[in-house]
């Protein structure tokens, strides 16, 4: 009997796409973007300026992902803000710089560029937008100055914004239409803890708690986007603060429960999914299950309903129990490990590409047309890790690109010029939302869109150079990514898990101090659990590179499961202090045994892991 052929772990990663309904709204958004914005330039007689609106409009249509409107706002306009100051530095910087300045200023970018992409996913979005815009800039032939291409970019991705903030979407007639995507987030988190509380018990808790960790963040993030006013300033807005806030001792109870590992009545399920309904209708709650109070938990998750309840009648607003991370903190993290280390191979690809393009440029490879601005720019969206790990990202884009190009060139053989070019903008423009589920459909579609805008442009067909660029930009990175580094590799995982591991060290110490501050705990409590979805992916994404990266990360899965274990196991001694006062035997040994098991340090080879608290842990409970 033959035995199933194991895929290693980069190609699986290459192979594997997301699934789910196609975003109708983010289809049409995408349909009323690029196209239009391209066809009323070419009727105005601005066909540059309108190219790069649509380039500003396509960019904006990958960062146009689910969520809330006000959530958009930091997803799209902050990069889009960062692109077009990419684009006033690379277009003067290309008129007024010779080569060489020109490809260290690059460079240089690409060295901040990187380490601000280790803030966070905005950041990196910024980081992306900058260095390709940076790049468009200095080598697109265009007529317009800097400070016109940079306000037609600014008002291609300010176009699709105001889409998403002014078009309704489905789901939006129930309640006010402004929050229909927090009201969506808020309503998962119920949906997460009742699928915690009817996982309890199973193999799947781990899974489902893990589930709930990502609501909670998707929520906190929906409703903490900009505001005009400090604080909440409509009804609806209030009354969702406080749904949000009224879910969270119902997730610690939850997350309680599945600890303690008894499988619970099926009833207790009912009343979050009840909740959720309430939250996705703006419907009142109706009558709650009646209390089962037989365990500490239990009784926590009782309460939680009935502070739930109350919270939905009144609507009173409520802290989100977010920290905001100072500009010091920022460029710690920026400055860090990760960020270094990041923004080093940043530098280094972008920088090559661009020498390398440059001097194909001045040798006449291209020809009579300049573009040599697609090698760096294709560098900047290989070497960016959160799109996947580096083998990963090398076969898609070369895929994406060879497919890309293939198609394109069998359309522009048929399609009338201007107007079949403008369609096949506006159609690429809708698919992206979809193509988004993998980076080589992304990149496909991407790759027409812009073949299409350059040779409305002015500029021939160029699918063939688009491929040899591609493929040289993937050589490029290949080699730079598995180049030896100063210090040590693996920055980025040993960033997040440090993190994690503050963050769960300050859970803890509040836990065990028995402080009766119930704000600062959720507060810290949903810090622990941020970081540590945040551990897991980097660390995802660095078991799936080829095995010399891979080996740079060994042993973090084991100290990040071991924090997991420690933060739920904090969380069911929270519940229970609250109920009796004190720690059980079973939590303090559990407690203790954890403490124990992450300080001998099973994390990635010489990752420093700092000493967390063991003071009010009962003596004889196996702690030393």
């Amino acid at each position: 009997m033959s035995r199933p052929v194991a895929v290693p772990p980069w190609l699986a990663h290459a192979l594997r796409a997301q699934r789910g309904p196609v975003p109708w709204n983010a289809v049409t958004r995408g349909a009323l973007s690029a196209g239009p914005l391209l066809a009323g330039a070419v009727l105005l007689g601005r066909t540059s300026l309108g190219v790069v609106a649509a380039i500003a409009a396509m960019l904006a249509g990958i960062n146009d992902r689910p969520g809330s409107r006000r959530a958009a706002v930091h997803r799209i306009g902050g990069p889009a803000l960062a692109g077009a100051g990419g684009l006033l530095v690379g277009t003067y910087a290309g008129d007024h710089v010779g080569a060489v300045a020109l490809t260290c200023l690059l460079a240089g970018l690409g060295l901040s560029a990187g380490g601000m992409s280790a803030v966070g996913p905005i950041a990196s979005g910024a980081g992306t937008q900058l260095l390709v815009a940076s790049a468009v800039g200095a080598g697109m032939p265009l007529p317009d100055s800097g400070p016109a291409r940079a306000l037609a970019f600014l008002a291609g991705a300010g176009w699709l914004l105001g889409l998403r903030l002014l078009l309704p979407t489905p789901g939006s007639l129930a309640g006010d239409f402004r929050f229909d995507g927090e009201r969506a987030a808020v309503a998962a988190v119920y949906d997460a803890v009742a699928d915690l509380l009817d996982a309890v018990g199973g193999d799947d808790a781990l899974v489902r708690r893990a589930a709930l960790t990502a609501a909670l963040d998707h929520a906190q993030d929906a409703l903490a986007g900009p505001r005009l006013r400090r604080y909440a300033s409509s009804s609806a807005e209030r009354r969702l603060h406080a749904q949000y806030a009224a879910a969270l001792p119902l997730a610690e109870a939850a997350t309680a429960l599945a600890w303690a590992g008894d499988a619970v009545a099926g009833r207790a399920s009912e009343g979050p999914r009840m909740l959720a309904a309430a939250v996705r209708g703006s419907t009142p709650t109706g009558p709650l299950p009646a209390p089962h109070r037989s365990a500490p938990a239990l009784r926590a998750l009782d309460d939680a309903l009935l502070h739930a309840a109350d919270a939905f009648d009144r609507g009173r607003p409520s802290d989100l129990h977010t920290r905001r991370r100072t500009a010091g903190e920022l460029l710690r993290v920026a400055h860090g490990a990760g960020g270094r280390e990041y923004g080093l191979r940043v530098a280094l690809c972008f920088g090559a590409a661009a020498a390398v393009a440059q001097a194909l440029h001045h040798a006449r490879w291209h020809g009579q047309h300049q573009h040599w601005y697609w090698l760096p720019a294709t560098a900047v969206f290989l070497v960016k890790p959160d799109l996947g790990p580096l083998v990963s990202r090398v076969l898609c884009r070369a895929a994406g690109t060879v497919l890309g190009a293939v198609v394109f060139a069998g359309f522009a053989a048929v399609l009338p010029r201007p107007e079949g070019l403008i369609a096949l903008v506006a159609v690429s423009g809708a698919l992206i939302p979809v193509a988004t589920r993998h980076f080589a459909a992304q990149t496909a579609v991407v790759t027409v869109l812009v073949l299409a805008l350059v040779m409305v442009g002015g500029e021939p067909q160029a699918a063939v150079s688009r491929i040899g660029e591609t493929l040289l930009a993937c050589a490029i990175v290949l080699v730079v990514g598995h180049l030896p580094m100063p210090g040590q590799r693996g920055g980025a995982v040993r960033a997040r898990l440090a993190a994690a591991s503050a963050a769960a060290q300050a859970y803890l110490t509040q836990v065990l101090g028995e402080s009766a501050d119930r704000a600062e705990r959720w507060t810290l409590r949903r810090e622990a659990y941020r970081t540590l979805a945040e551990a897991r992916a980097a660390i995802a994404l660095a078991a799936a590179e080829l095995p010399p990266l891979a080996r740079h990360s060994a042993g973090a899965d084991q100290a990040v499961a071991t924090l997991e274990r420690l933060v739920d196991t904090t969380t069911a001694c929270a519940v229970h202090l609250d109920d009796s006062g004190r720690l059980s035997p079973r939590h303090a040994r559990q407690l203790a045994e954890l403490v124990e098991e992450f300080g001998q340090g099973r994390g990635p080879a010489g990752l420093s892991l700092p000493e967390l608290p063991v003071a009010g842990l009962p003596a004889g409970t196996g702690w030393s």
